[in-house]
């Protein structure tokens, strides 16, 4: 008898053809079916009448069986099944192909349900091979559990009784011609073992007591096969928790969530000095998460704050107000920039900044000479360095910091959490700061970041030019072209990002960079300067072409995404994306960042050729908006997580009943509880929460490591 882990091939009537269609959904055990939750629900409890009933769509029409016609052949050789059906508001055509015994067990004169997609007209509605209960069916069971399919195993499959009976057992009984579909609620009628009982409840009792919840058990039993609507959302609703509270819970342990006592304590100061000498006022957005960051750095334990805005709202102001405060208290900073290019420039800002105050400001990063190296070093180990800016170069073993105190990562998403983790290493428990210039929605920011506190802005500094942004289609690309020739002779720059390198690399109808810039822009730009840049160069040759665009040695830059995280180019206007429909819309609107950075006005072109209305429909949104952080909500709703964050999803797991989007709420609590028991247990360590553990490891077993 096979038990709650075995493989579902050994399951009544899978085996091993359909046990590898199974795995395609993810289901590769028993336990994996019990936890194949259903996507939705058909509600028998509230038919529509025949007029009622909405076009093209499943819904469920109650109707009485008014005549059957005979069976006849049509074109194509198959057999046509028909039944009239109606009710008080009007007619309801049913019918049947190459199924006749679906029709021969309707009786005239008697009332079903039928649930289906609805065609016809307005007078004389029709579904097409309805599914069909009668009045007992629905009274006992109302709600009709959908789930997903695979090709090959259909979503019909997965409900029907030699799958799913001796799982949750016998109960309701479904019908949809000749074959049974049967979800229930106890094996135990059958005689067999009841598989969901087998199922450890990870919670602690006291968390189901607190807030009401049913056993898991009981829980998947409901959501499979409930009572009704209530019933259902109870289910829904504990899963849903468990979820969310797992996922904290395997987070913090993973980034280690035992608060240590700082090894860099620091003194209340006014910030008013380094404010009072800047040549602007920073915004209020920027005051307030300045003094949030300060007020971290004289707690007890480290600071581990997320410093995120939108591009251009100034976070390298907000870290250099953190870095003079560090200063003031005699400790080091550190700060982590993904090229070094972008480390030259934050370096030769920060020290215009700082190196006022006495802060001397050390650039380290790999493409030094080693004269220069060795200097660097020195100052670093020495203490005569306040501030390290460098790439991954900080990293490495040679470098060791006299008192570290602050570390800072810029630009978070492009390093993972080794790399931090690294950094921090460099010291006795220092402060973290990390930056990101991709707005997370909330919510988001408390799943990815869970011990992380949080600082926003959400200002822009003053003066700063909206970007115009437009959405076109191919037909008018030699329009646009007229137009970047006008934008180059009055003296500006210009972007244009593909989205592929190498013909091979291409889907049908996507431009690749180095096929776009030989047979498209070169020849519709004759006489300009253009460069080419993607990620397959060589660090040392992408930082050359990058600072002749910075220096205007360059009109136009033909580049990858590779520019998404890059240098400030004062001069550039405007921004062409081919093949937008090919990115989510934070990276458009991050690479979109790239341009209006000068006092000219600047524009951002969206070209796209695919028709599809949601297609459409989102990049019509970000012509309508400059706002990140409604891009990014936008974005999570329409695409979901994994698309938001792409392919490699920030090694978060996927969630399969919880939803970023309507579940904040749940998500906070989730989180809070989760820092509590941490607070008492901080590895999961006691017997008592071993069920709690291992549902923390099979959790993120498959959602790849987070470094």
């Amino acid at each position: 008898m096979p038990d709650i882990n075995s493989d579902i091939q050994y399951l009544k009537g899978v085996g091993p053809a359909y046990a590898k269609k199974f795995a395609k959904l993810g289901i590769y055990t028993i336990r994996d079916l019990l936890l194949h939750y259903p996507r939705r629900y058909i509600d028998y409890s509230q038919p529509y009448t025949v007029v009622s009933a909405p076009f093209d769509v499943d819904c469920c029409v109650k109707a009485t069986v008014l005549q059957r016609d005979p069976d006849r052949r049509i074109k194509g050789g198959r057999m046509l099944s028909h039944v009239l059906a109606g009710d008080d508001t009007g007619m309801l055509a049913l019918s049947w192909f190459n199924a006749p015994y679906a029709a021969e067990k309707l009786e005239p004169g008697t009332e079903y349900y039928f649930e289906g997609r609805v065609g016809g007209m307005m007078t004389r509605r029709e579904i097409l091979h309805p599914l069909v209960r009668t009045e007992a069916q629905v009274a006992a069971a109302p709600l009709l559990p959908v789930y997903g399919s695979t090709e090959g195993l259909p979503a019909a499959r997965l409900t029907r009784a030699d799958r799913l009976a001796l799982v949750l057992g016998v109960g309701q009984t479904l019908e949809r011609g000749k074959k049974k579909h049967t979800i229930s609620l106890s094996v135990q009628a059958t005689g067999k073992r009841e598989y969901v009982a087998q199922l450890d409840d990870p919670l602690p009792p006291e968390l189901l007591t607190r807030y009401r919840m049913p056993p898991k058990a009981d829980a998947v039993r409901a959501i499979h096969a409930p009572r009704d609507a209530a019933d259902a959302a109870a289910a829904r609703r504990r899963l849903i928790f468990e979820e969310l509270y797992i996922l904290q819970l395997g987070i913090f342990l993973m980034r280690g969530h035992g608060r240590k006592i700082t090894g860099a304590p620091m003194r209340e100061l006014d910030l008013a000095p380094f404010w009072r000498s800047l040549p602007y006022a920073p915004t209020g957005a920027q005051r307030r998460s300045a003094e949030e960051i300060c007020h971290d750095l004289c707690g007890q334990t480290p600071m581990n704050r997320l410093l995120q805005g939108d591009v251009g709202s100034g976070k390298t102001l907000v870290a250099a107000a953190a870095i003079w405060f560090a200063a003031q208290n005699g400790w080091q900073s550190a700060m982590l920039a993904p090229t070094e290019i972008l480390a030259r420039q934050h370096a030769a800002n920060l020290a215009d900044r700082l190196e006022p105050f006495g802060v001397n400001v050390t650039l380290l990063v790999g493409g030094m000479k080693a004269a220069e190296k060795r200097v660097a070093l020195a100052a670093i180990a020495d203490g005569r360095a306040g501030l390290v800016v460098g790439t991954h170069a900080v990293l490495t073993d040679s470098v060791v910091f006299k008192n570290l105190g602050l570390a800072i990562v810029d630009e978070q998403h492009r390093f993972g959490v080794r790399q931090r983790g690294i950094l921090a290493g460099k010291a006795n428990n220092p402060h973290l700061l990390v930056m990101s210039a991709t707005p997370i929605p909330r919510t988001l920011g408390l799943l990815m970041y869970g011990d992380l506190d949080i600082s926003i802005l959400d200002e822009l500094p003053p003066g700063r030019k909206p970007i115009k942004t437009w959405f076109i289609t191919g037909k008018k690309r030699r329009d646009m072209y007229g137009f970047l020739e006008k934008q180059i002779a009055a003296g500006h720059q210009v972007y244009i990002v593909c989205p592929a390198i190498e013909e091979n690399e291409m889907d049908s109808g996507m431009k690749a960079v180095k096929q776009y810039y030989e047979q498209v822009a070169c020849p519709l730009l004759p006489g300009r300067r253009i460069g080419l840049l993607h990620g397959k160069m060589k660090p040392k040759d992408k930082d050359e072409v990058m600072q002749q665009f910075k220096a205007g040695e360059l009109d136009v830059l033909v580049s990858t995404t590779v520019i998404e995280v890059g240098v400030d180019v004062p001069n550039a206007t405007v921004m062409v994306i081919e093949n937008a429909e090919r990115f989510g819309l934070s990276a458009l609107h991050q690479l979109r960042g790239r341009v209006g950075r000068g006092a000219a006005n600047s524009c951002c072109i969206l070209i796209s050729d695919n028709e599809g209305e949601a297609v459409r429909q989102r990049l019509h949104f970000l012509c309508r908006t400059s706002d990140g952080f409604a891009v990014a909500k936008y974005d999570l709703e329409t695409r979901g997580p994994g698309d938001f964050f792409g392919e490699a999803q920030h090694g978060l797991p996927t969630l399969h009943v919880a939803d970023l989007v309507q579940d904040t709420r749940t998500l906070t609590v989730a989180q809070q509880e989760a820092k509590a028991l941490l607070a008492l247990d901080p590895n999961l360590a006691k017997p008592e929460h071993k069920a709690l553990s291992d549902e923390v490891e099979r959790l993120f077993a498959t959602a790849g490591a987070m470094n």
